[in-house]
């Protein structure tokens, strides 16, 4: 049996940011696992599938790690299963990864559907090194431990050519946009990607120096921040 792992839209409709083979293959799966079951129905009822035949249960950052395997349940019981996040790739800076570490662990077949990434979309559009780029998740919440974990990242950057991917919660973005300003060589690239595949899309990729005149904070928006240091 096949775990599923499914993209869902950073913003606008399923046709719109996934491929027909996608929505063709979620129309045929009920069972799934969810970070939020309320989002996941109006997606999943926006794919066409019709939600009384639904089974979801819900995976999410306060599930106990002795309670994931028992999600595969179906399988087990020789039934696809769907792994569904709250926006872009499952698994990917999400608490879905547990179950496809789980599944890969008891030899279930693992197939990623086609979909958006905010990652992968900020990278696209920044101009920054697409070669050798590290996502980094979170930054640290205190200010002077997220200080010094910005001048490190700089400094690996500087040191392998490499660009630093990280994410904040929206109402923190302004914050760690702050802290970039202030710990970050001038001449360190950032680029501040708010918002991706919505009508209030903005990439932009500027010096540090640059972004310290401009001073166009991101705001509460979804956002990924990308910074490559000048060699």
């Amino acid at each position: 049996m096949i775990l599923y792992a499914i993209p869902a839209p950073l913003g606008g409709t399923p046709e719109a940011s996934l491929p027909a083979p996608a929505l063709q293959q979620i129309r045929q799966l009920k069972d799934f696992v969810v970070e939020n079951a309320k989002s996941a129905r109006a997606f999943l009822a926006a794919v066409g599938c019709a939600p009384r035949e639904l089974s979801l249960t819900e995976l999410n950052e306060h599930t106990p790690p002795s309670e994931v395997p028992q999600l595969l349940q179906p399988l087990r019981e020789g039934r696809p299963l769907g792994l569904l996040s709250e926006a872009g790739c499952p698994a990917i800076a999400d608490p879905g990864a547990a179950l496809v570490e789980a599944a890969q662990r008891e030899n279930f077949r693992v197939v990623p559907l086609v979909g958006p990434s905010a990652i992968t979309l900020a990278l696209m559009a920044s101009g920054l090194e697409g070669q050798r780029f590290a996502f980094c998740g979170y930054l640290p919440r205190d200010a002077a431990e997220r200080a010094r974990r910005i001048k490190e990242l700089d400094t690996r950057s500087r040191r392998e050519r490499e660009t630093e991917i990280f994410i904040e919660t929206p109402y923190r973005n302004d914050a760690l946009y702050a802290a970039l300003l202030e710990a970050c060589a001038p001449g360190t690239r950032l680029c501040v990607a708010a918002d991706l595949t919505l009508g209030t899309e903005s990439v932009r990729t500027r010096t540090i120096a640059d972004w310290r005149r401009a001073r166009e904070a991101p705001g509460k928006r979804p956002a990924v921040f990308l910074l490559l240091a000048r060699t």
